[in-house]
C-alpha cells in the first residue's frame, strides 16, 4: 500500500500545478474559441470551414508521405489564401466584431442558440405547407418559401422583418396576399417557425435556368447555391410549384410529391433536442407546461 502511495505522488509531482492565472487564461480562452465557432455557424463561414478541414486533412496526408511539391505550394500560398479570406468575409467580420461589443458577456457565456432546440419540423409542419402551397397555387399568388437546415440563415433574416410565429397555412396565405405589407420578398422558415418575412434572396447566376422563370426562381435557385436550405417557390403567372435545392429547380406537380419531399425533413429537430438536452435540461417549452 504504501508503494502504491509513493507511485501516486511520483506521478503527481510531474502534473504542472494550475494556478488562478491558468485558469482565467483558459476561461477567456473558451469563451473566444466558443465565440468564433458560433460565429462560422451562423456564417456562410461554416461551409467554408468544412473546406479548410479537408485542405487541412490534405496537408497532413502530404506531409505524412513527404510530398514536398505539394507543401511547397501550400506553404506559399497560405499567406495569399489567407489575405483572400479577409477580403471576402470582410462583411462578416465587421457584423462579428459589432455583435461581440454590443452584446452582454454573461449572457453570452451561459446562453445557448436553442431556436432549433425548441422546435421541430414535424408531420403537421408538412401538411401545413403544402396545404398553404397549393391553396396559393390555385388562385396564381407568387409565394417564396425557404426552409433552413444545417445552414444558418441569419444572414438572410437580418434582411427582412421577424415574425416568429407558428407555421400555418393560414399565416403563410395572408403574409403572401397580394396589396399586404410583407407579401413581397421570401419567407424563412426553421422548424415549425416562421422566422422573418420580406427577406432578400441572393440570385443566381446560373445561365441554365429558363428565361421563362423569374427573378423569384432565380432568387430560390440562388440560395440553394449558398446554403443548404430547401426553398418552396408558387409562380405568380403560372400557378406553378417548385423546389430548388442544391442549386436545381424541380418542378412538383402534386401535393403528394410535395409533402414526399418536405418529408425527409421531418425528425431533424426531434434529433438535435435530443443532442442539447444534456445542456438545457428542460426545453422552454416544457418549462413554461410545468407551470
Amino acid at each position: 500500500m504504501t508503494n502504491l502511495v509513493e507511485r501516486v505522488y511520483g506521478w503527481l509531482s510531474f502534473v504542472p500545478r494550475i494556478s488562478l492565472r491558468n485558469l482565467l487564461e483558459i476561461a477567456i480562452i473558451t469563451f473566444l474559441v466558443y465565440e468564433i465557432l458560433v460565429w462560422i455557424k451562423n456564417t456562410r463561414a461554416w461551409t467554408l470551414l468544412k473546406g479548410i478541414v479537408v485542405i487541412l486533412g490534405f496537408t497532413v496526408f502530404a506531409y505524412v508521405l513527404r510530398l514536398d511539391t505539394i507543401l511547397w505550394i501550400i506553404s506559399n500560398f497560405a499567406f495569399v489564401a489567407t489575405t483572400a479570406l479577409i477580403i471576402i468575409f470582410q462583411p462578416e467580420l465587421r457584423k462579428a466584431l459589432e455583435e461581440l461589443g454590443s452584446q452582454n458577456l454573461i449572457s453570452g457565456i451561459l446562453s445557448f442558440d436553442d431556436r432549433k432546440i425548441n422546435s421541430e419540423f414535424t408531420e403537421r409542419t408538412v401538411n401545413e405547407i403544402v396545404k398553404a402551397t397549393f391553396e396559393m397555387a390555385k388562385v396564381k399568388t407568387g409565394a417564396l418559401m425557404v426552409i433552413e437546415r444545417d445552414v444558418s440563415l441569419r444572414e438572410i433574416e437580418r434582411t427582412g422583418i421577424e415574425i416568429n410565429g407558428l407555421i400555418s397555412s393560414q399565416l403563410l396565405i395572408n403574409i403572401f396576399e397580394h396589396n399586404t405589407p410583407l407579401h413581397d420578398g421570401a419567407v424563412v422558415l426553421s422548424g415549425n417557425r416562421v422566422i422573418a418575412a420580406t427577406c432578400y434572396l441572393p440570385l443566381s447566376d446560373n445561365m441554365g435556368i429558363s428565361k421563362d422563370l423569374g427573378t423569384r426562381h432565380r432568387a430560390a435557385v440562388g440560395i440553394s447555391e449558398v446554403s443548404d436550405s430547401l426553398t418552396v417557390v408558387v409562380s405568380e403567372e403560372t400557378g406553378r410549384v417548385s423546389v430548388a435545392e442544391s442549386g436545381m429547380l424541380t418542378k412538383v406537380s402534386d401535393s403528394e410529391d410535395l409533402k414526399k419531399v418536405l418529408s425527409v425533413m421531418v425528425g431533424r429537430g426531434e434529433t438535435a433536442n435530443k443532442r442539447f438536452k444534456i445542456w438545457k435540461g428542460r426545453s422552454r417549452n416544457e418549462r413554461k407546461t410545468g407551470k
